[in-house]
């Protein structure tokens, strides 16, 4: 752009200097200086000019939003809860036998499975597809294990999958 005079140059610096983005500094060539440029050709030109754009400030997220959040507890510590299940109330039945096992060989699909025996003497299969996702099929369909057993089934499955590193 070698047809710019030592003014205009001066002022596109000085545009720039301001905060005027490339779309302002072709809009402000086009009225000011009746110059027509490509939003890439006006690019080409800072370059040459040797002008730099001033970048927009970025906003900072507010402090508390970056407050870390407090680890989950671990089964082991004794703290585990999880307000989606509760525990039952001291006059419901305890839950009767539970067992939980893992299969050593998973089933096709599954990155870990097992089965579970719950309290009423069915058998779930249980698994975790490739995705992360938990699944269980009942010996019906349909099935609900009991709610006095699914916060023990968690406690238990928890503790499985981190000795196998899940």
């Amino acid at each position: 752009m070698s047809s710019l005079t030592p003014e205009q140059r001066q002022q596109i610096a000085a545009w720039a200097a301001d905060g005027a983005n490339l779309n302002q500094i072709q809009d402000r060539l086009r009225a000011d200086f009746g110059i027509t440029l490509t939003y890439m050709e006006v690019r080409l030109l800072l370059l040459e000019l040797g002008v730099k754009l001033q970048d927009k400030p970025r906003e900072k997220p507010p402090e508390e939003d970056k407050k870390p959040e407090p680890p989950p507890p671990s089964p082991e510590s004794g703290e585990f809860q999880d307000s989606e299940f509760e525990q039952p109330a001291a006059g419901d039945a305890p839950a009767g036998e539970l067992k939980v096992t893992v299969d050593e060989i998973p089933l096709a699909g599954a990155l870990i499975s097992g089965k579970a025996t719950f309290s009423d003497g069915n058998t779930v299969v249980w698994f975790m597809d490739q995705m992360g996702r938990f699944g269980m099929r009942g010996p019906a369909p349909g099935y609900q294990p009991p709610q006095a057993d699914i916060p023990a089934f968690q406690r238990e499955l928890d503790t499985l999958l981190s000795v196998r590193g899940f």
